[in-house]
């Protein structure tokens, strides 16, 4: 069992090598004041609800990782409640690789950016797909937005962490540009 919701990525293999590599006393303090979150907070949904674009990690039943760039119109990922985030999957290349790894394995981490303001996000959790709740689905479409959902990704979160700017290149999207002039 995890003591800490960090436990989700500081196995006891990298505790080892913090410990190796002597940044485990920073950690461990993090740990002792609370570390990461396993719910969302008003911080990381205003966080969320500003991205146009995420990306997704998933490992098929071999073990081969797969990261995959997802993106719509600001906020189209979706907070369903504390501990679910959700969106709407469009027709796009018809691959299906991170359906189908989560078939195998249901494990997730999403990857948000704000080069503008080098920030990130880690969201960890687990992943379910689901094609026959309409209701669902058109709940995470954004209006006015072009596509065809054809099924809803739900992400159960297990753990969130914002970190470190250090080698964050900013970049700007054209409405921030276009905001600056």
């Amino acid at each position: 069992m995890k003591e800490f919701v960090s436990d989700i990525a500081f196995t006891d293999t990298v505790k080892d090598l913090q410990k190796q590599k002597e940044s485990r006393s920073t950690y461990a303090r993090m740990e002792e004041f609370g570390g990461w979150d396993d719910s969302v907070t008003t911080k990381l949904a205003e966080f969320i609800e500003q991205r146009d674009s995420f990306y997704m990690a998933t490992v098929n039943g071999e073990g081969q990782p797969y990261i995959q760039h997802r993106g719509g119109p600001k906020g189209f990922l979706k907070i369903i409640d504390k501990k679910t985030l959700g969106f709407a999957d469009f027709s796009g290349n018809r691959q299906y690789i991170s359906y189908g790894n989560l078939v195998d394995n249901n494990k997730v981490c999403l990857f948000l950016m704000d080069y503008a303001n080098r920030r990130r996000a880690k969201i960890w959790g687990t992943a379910e797909v689901m094609e026959n709740d309409q209701a669902l689905i058109d709940q995470l479409v954004v209006e006015g937005y072009d596509g065809i959902p054809e099924r809803a990704f739900i992400i159960h979160v297990e753990a969130w962490d914002f970190n470190c700017p250090k080698h964050i290149t900013p970049r700007y999207t054209l409405e921030e540009i276009k905001g600056l002039s």
